[in-house]
């Protein structure tokens, strides 16, 4: 028998197969190949939980993932511009610092799907933002301070006075205000997103006068109540753990509804430029409180059973947290 007809039948075959299951089905099954740009390192909170989200889709098999921690923003446009010239398909990252450059490679690129950290609208028809908006949890956790505080006076201590942080601290102090009328509040900000030792001492400045309970939007915040037996409220990622008599509570963000849904658009080729601001609140399960843990005992009951009243009201939609961009102002004497 020649082997030319059984090629022919290999192939004829081959043929018949690729078109009984299409084409889209062997692009399903390739991995996407993703890419992530970081302007701090990846133990940094908020970057740590896109880091972790995408992580995880890379350990389900779902993605090949790249990523740059520490890129200094004159070097962000061309970190992206190499991403994207190497055919990942996806590319996330924040553009705070560097929105008009990072805008311009996506208009360079109108093939490759962006999900950037920005406080800015989508840009049609690849360019879709991001933000952490976790002021549900961040309220909640507010409710969980106001209820500790012996002193009455609680200190917040942020990076940059931006609509991302600023609407985290003013739904803590609401809630704070609302379980405890009298507290006054010392506000802070370190004009860094990632300085512990320059968080630590605006911290031990609040401690000095009189500041109790502290909340740690930045890293460095919990060693300085750990250090001076005072308590903290955790932001993003729970720190409990290594903090188990200092940290009461955390409001945790969670990326991954954010990132499966970019993922799983790509893939389908549906992706198209949007707000995935929504997939960060609780209904999407972008946030939450993290369990009291340690101080499931030590916070009192009727401040327990009032967040979990109001968790259930806000996942029932019938209590919304405010969203308050402004710069929030300190009210201590």
């Amino acid at each position: 028998m020649s082997l030319v007809p059984m090629k022919r039948r290999q192939l004829v075959a081959l043929a018949a197969t690729l078109a009984l299951i299409g084409p889209g089905a062997a692009l399903a099954q390739a991995k996407l190949k993703v890419a992530a740009i970081y302007t701090v390192p990846f133990e940094q909170q908020w970057v740590s939980r896109i880091h972790k989200a995408l992580k995880a889709a890379e350990a389900r098999g779902e993605i090949e993932y790249k990523a740059t921690e520490n890129v200094a923003n004159a070097d962000y446009e061309r970190v992206m511009r190499e991403y994207a010239t190497a055919g990942n398909q996806l590319i996330l990252g924040e553009v705070f610092g560097v929105e008009a450059a990072a805008r311009k490679v996506a208009k360079d690129f109108p093939k490759t799907a962006f999900v950037m950290g920005s406080s800015n609208k989508p840009q049609a028809p690849n360019f879709s933002v991001f933000d952490n908006f976790i002021q549900e949890p961040a309220y909640l956790s507010g409710l969980v301070a106001g209820g500790m505080t012996k002193s009455n006076k609680i200190g917040l201590v942020g990076g940059f006075p931006i609509p991302e942080v600023n609407r985290l601290m003013n739904a803590f102090m609401a809630g704070a205000k609302e379980t405890n009328p009298k507290v006054e509040f010392s506000v802070s900000f370190i004009n860094s997103w990632f300085d512990p030792p320059k968080a630590k001492e605006a911290a031990f400045a609040m401690i000095d006068k009189g500041v109790d309970l502290l909340y740690a939007e930045r890293f460095g915040v919990s060693d300085a109540a750990k250090e001076k037996g005072k308590l903290a409220i955790g932001n993003v990622i729970n720190t409990q753990a290594q903090y188990p008599d200092t940290v009461v509570a955390s409001a945790l963000w969670n990326m991954e509804p954010s990132v499966d849904r970019a993922i799983k658009l790509v893939k389908e080729g549906k992706f198209a430029a949007e707000d995935y601001g929504i997939y960060s609140t609780m209904k999407y399960k972008g946030s939450e409180l993290a369990p009291l843990g340690t101080f499931e005992k030590k916070v009192p009951a009727e401040i327990v059973a009032k967040v979990k009243a109001r968790e259930k009201e806000i996942l029932d939609g019938k209590f919304t947290v405010a969203v308050d961009d402004n710069q929030p102002k300190s009210t201590a004497k």
